[in-house]
C-alpha cells in the first residue's frame, strides 16, 4: 500500500516511524513533512488544507490511504472532501468527517455534547459579543481561578486561567469584541475551574468498536516546575503513574464507552482517533476537552509503545473490523523531551544547523521543526525535536533522553531538564 500522512510534525514522524515497520507498506508520502520525515519517507511540498493540491498528490502517487495529523484539516472537511470526489471516494481516511472533528473545531459544541451524553466535565456557559455583560455577570458567580476558552481552533493558545475577577473581565472583553485570537474568539466558553492532575487518554475508534491507547501527560509550560508561557508541549510521559488499572476503568465506563455511544446515537460516523483531555479529581474523570487527533508531543510516547502493527489497526478503521486487529502495548515507560529554539514560544529564529544527531544512541529523536537544507538538517519552527526513550522505570527512560540530547547542539537550544518532576516517588 501507498500511504500519505498529512503534516509536518513530531506527531507525523511517530507515525511514519511505526507505519515503516509494517509490511503491508510499499511507499511511504509525507505532506510537507520535516528532515526527520525525509530520511524514512518521500516528503511533498504540500500545505496539507489545501485539498485540490492534495488530491493530485494522492492520484499521482497512487495512494491508498490517507492518515491526517493534525486538526485543521480535519475541521476544514478533508475526509468530506474525498467521500464527496468520485476520484477519491473509495481512498479511506483516518480523522473524522467535518461532523465529528467538531468535537475539537468547537468548544460549545463539545460541551453541549457531553452533557447531553452525560459525560463527566465542568459546568460551562458560552457567549459572544453580544452577551458580553451576561459573560461578566457569569463570571461573578464563579470561585477562582476563571477559565476562559476561545471556542474555536486557536492553535492551543486560546485557553486562559485568571485568578482575578477584573482581570477575567477585561480579558473576556478583549477576546469577544477585539477578536484576542481572531475569530475563534467570537465566542468564548467561560468553564467552572477544575482542581485536580491532568493527563490524556487515547483512543482509536472505527465508529463502532474501539481500541483504548496508552495513557500520557505532558508538560505544556516552557519553564521548570511548570512555571511560565504555555506551548505546545515541553514533553510527556507514558503510562502515566497514577493512571492504575481502577482509574483507567473508571475512564472506560465513564467517559470512553458514553463519547463512542454519544457519536453513534447522534449520528457521527467517527474513524481516527480521539483524544480525551483529562482531570484526575480525587480518583474520578472529568473531561476538560476533546480533540480529533493524536496530541503532540503525546504521539512521541504513545506509538513507540504500540507493539501491534499500526497499518493494519489503520486498514481495520477504514473497513470497521477494529474489533478483529491485534493490539499489544509494551509494559515499558516511554518520555519524551522536546528540545526547542531559544525565545520560543515568543518570537525565534529558524534556519539555525543542528549537530551531533548521528551520536544520539539508545533514542529516538523525532523531528518536529525541521527541515533539510544542502545536506544539512537546520530548524524551521519553535518546538525542533523530541527525545524518546523507552526503559522499564520513569527515571531510566529520562536519564537516556537527557544523556543523548547532550550529544546534539544549535543555536538557542532550550529545553526542560525536569520533565516527569511531579510523577517522581
Amino acid at each position: 500500500m501507498n500511504i500519505l500522512i498529512l503534516g509536518a510534525g513530531g506527531r507525523e514522524h511517530a507515525f511514519a516511524s511505526k507505519l515503516v515497520e509494517s509490511n503491508k507498506l510499499s511507499k511511504l508520502f509525507i505532506a510537507p513533512g520535516n528532515a526527520g520525515t525525509a530520511e524514512i519517507a518521500t516528503n511533498l511540498s504540500i500545505d496539507p488544507v489545501d485539498f485540490q493540491a492534495v488530491k493530485k498528490a494522492v492520484l499521482e502517487h497512487a495512494i491508498s490511504m490517507v492518515i491526517v495529523g493534525p486538526e485543521a484539516p480535519l475541521v476544514a472537511g478533508v475526509h468530506d472532501f474525498f467521500l464527496q470526489d468520485a476520484a477519491l471516494q473509495h481512498i479511506p481516511v483516518i480523522g473524522p468527517k467535518k461532523d465529528g472533528a467538531e468535537l475539537e473545531g468547537s468548544k460549545e459544541f463539545s460541551k453541549i455534547f457531553m452533557k447531553k451524553h452525560g459525560v463527566p466535565t465542568a459546568a460551562y456557559e458560552a457567549f459572544t459579543a453580544e452577551t458580553l455583560e451576561a459573560g461578566k455577570a457569569f463570571l461573578e458567580t464563579l470561585k477562582p481561578p476563571f477559565v476562559l476558552k476561545a471556542d474555536g481552533l486557536a492553535g492551543g493558545k486560546g485557553v486562559l486561567i485568571l485568578n482575578d475577577l477584573q482581570t477575567a473581565k477585561m480579558e473576556l472583553e478583549d477576546m469577544l469584541t477585539n477578536e484576542k485570537f481572531g475569530a475563534a474568539s467570537s465566542k468564548v466558553v467561560i468553564e467552572e475551574y477544575l482542581d485536580g492532575i491532568e493527563l490524556s487518554v487515547f483512543v482509536l475508534t472505527d465508529g463502532k468498536s474501539y481500541k483504548m491507547l496508552p495513557s500520557a501527560k505532558d508538560y505544556k509550560r516552557i519553564g521548570e516546575g511548570d512555571t511560565g508561557l504555555n506551548t505546545g508541549g515541553m514533553g510527556a510521559i507514558s503510562p502515566v503513574p497514577f493512571a492504575d488499572e481502577a482509574f483507567l476503568a473508571k475512564v472506560e465506563e465513564r467517559v470512553v464507552i458514553p463519547t463512542i455511544a454519544g457519536l453513534q446515537k447522534d449520528g457521527i460516523d467517527y474513524r481516527g482517533f480521539v483524544f480525551i483531555g483529562l482531570m484526575n479529581i480525587a480518583g474520578d474523570p472529568f473531561v476538560i476537552e476533546y480533540n480529533v487527533r493524536m496530541g503532540d508531543p503525546e504521539t512521541e510516547v504513545v506509538i513507540p509503545r504500540i507493539q501491534s502493527d499500526l497499518l493494519e489497526l489503520f486498514e481495520g478503521v477504514a473497513s470497521q473490523t477494529l474489533h478483529e486487529k491485534s493490539f499489544q502495548l509494551s509494559p515499558q515507560t516511554a518520555t519524551t523531551v522536546m528540545v526547542v529554539a531559544g525565545g520560543y514560544p515568543e518570537a525565534y529564529e529558524k534556519g539555525k544547523e543542528i549537530s551531533g544527531l548521528e551520536k544520539v544512541v539508545g533514542t529516538t529523536v523525532f523531528h518536529a521543526g525541521t527541515a533539510p537544507v544542502d545536506g544539512k538538517t537546520v530548524t524551521n519552527g519553535g518546538r525542533v525535536m523530541a527525545f524518546t526513550s523507552l526503559a522499564d522505570t520513569m527515571e531510566a527512560a529520562l536519564e537516556k533522553s537527557y544523556a543523548n540530547i547532550a550529544n546534539v547542539h544549535f543555536e538557542g537550544m532550550n529545553y526542560r531538564k525536569d520533565i516527569g518532576f511531579d510523577l517522581k516517588d
